[in-house]
């Protein structure tokens, strides 16, 4: 079988590698062409676009690229047509992929969503081009089953991924990543400032701004795919903060306490049992925007998972050194603030379900065909 599978972000190309490897196991004959990364060229799928060309953030950054947005479209229809797959699998990134799947379905192509765009928290409207252009939807999470079931759509809870690749990890030890990385031996505060461009210059100098205010303690910053070190050290300066690539659970296994920006890190954080603290900030009319559309009471997939205030979550004018420096003491000195948290961490791993979610998602995607 022909696949075609289109991933617009690092989490995308992680997810979509594995359920590439697991499609493999099932379909000898299998052969990808992708819109992905690193991670996925390195499981045998021919590379289209790399994702670090599609990544735009916010509504403001959305509309200054409309043009390339619109180029990249065009070229991705052509090129689907010339390969004439036999499914296209979307990976989350709705903007681009919900567009490509109306173009799918009039071109009678088969199409699966692997990773569920949001239509909970905003945009419902969607929903209608869900249910007429999407002919399998597999969900991650435990309370999207039901939210469809309740708009009469049916669709595959296979659990979260992160669960298995966290598994699959080999555990680090901590003298190893000390000696490697060239790092002290005071104990580590984990930064995870975000996977693109926009929102690492939004949000790592205000992360870094309390490092001054805990000297017994060093902040290290997981280098994300894509992301040049130059470009980190362009916005630290002189900072003696170090900065690692690929290693960011290493890191997480020996971290005190992480600061995250809001999205799947926060998550993985979690699953690490790593006190967190979230945080967000982005252009003032993107923001001002999404808060009249969308309406959920937290960002962070902890807690909307959870339901409940389980991580802190510092947005936009919240997100400053003296609140961020009042909840890293918390996370850092409070031993029953800790306690509950990590409590509610265990709690999660529960809800999220079984492992396996690649290889049950490719079960379904390959017995369908």
């Amino acid at each position: 079988m022909k696949y075609y599978i289109i991933a617009g972000e690092a989490s995308g190309d992680l997810h979509a590698s594995n359920l590439i490897r697991e499609i493999k196991v099932l379909d000898k004959e299998a052969a990808f062409r992708a819109w992905g990364g690193d991670l996925m060229e390195k499981e045998g799928a021919t590379l289209v676009k790399h994702y670090r060309d599609l990544a735009f953030m916010g509504f403001k950054d959305v509309i200054a690229n409309l043009n390339t947005i619109r180029k990249n479209l065009d070229f991705c229809k052509e090129d689907i047509l010339n390969y004439n797959p036999d499914v296209i699998i979307f990976v989350d990134y709705p903007g681009f992929n919900l567009r490509i799947a109306e173009f799918a379905k009039l071109n009678k192509i088969r199409t699966v969503y692997y990773i569920s765009p949001q239509v909970w928290a905003w945009k419902k409207s969607r929903i209608k081009k869900i249910k007429r252009d999407v002919d399998q939807m597999l969900v991650i999470l435990p309370f999207e089953k039901a939210f469809y079931k309740d708009l009469d759509y049916e669709v595959n809870f296979v659990g979260h991924p992160l669960l298995d690749v966290i598994k699959a990890r080999a555990v680090s030890n901590e003298q190893d990543l000390i000696k490697k990385n060239a790092l002290d031996q005071r104990r580590i505060i984990a930064v995870l400032p975000g996977s693109r461009k926009q929102e690492i210059s939004r949000m790592l100098k205000i992360m870094l701004s309390v490092v001054p205010l805990f000297k017994d303690y060093q902040f290290v910053v997981a280098g994300a795919p894509g992301i040049t070190e130059e470009y980190y050290y362009s916005i630290l300066g002189k900072s003696d903060v170090k900065v690692i690539h690929a290693q960011t659970y290493n890191l997480l296994d020996h971290a005190k306490a992480a600061i995250v920006s809001s999205g799947t890190a926060t998550l993985e954080t979690a699953l690490f049992n790593v006190p967190e603290v979230v945080c967000y900030k982005g252009d003032a009319i993107s923001v001002f925007i999404a808060r009249q559309l969308i309406k959920i009471k937290y960002i962070s997939l902890v807690n909307l998972i959870m339901d409940k205030l389980v991580v802190k979550e510092l947005i936009q004018s919240d997100f400053s050194t003296e609140k961020l420096r009042a909840e890293l003491q918390e996370l850092l000195n409070n031993s029953e603030y800790r306690k509950a948290m990590i409590t509610s961490f265990h709690e999660l791993k529960n809800i999220l379900g079984d492992e396996g979610a690649s290889k049950k998602a490719a079960h379904l995607i390959v017995s369908n065909l």
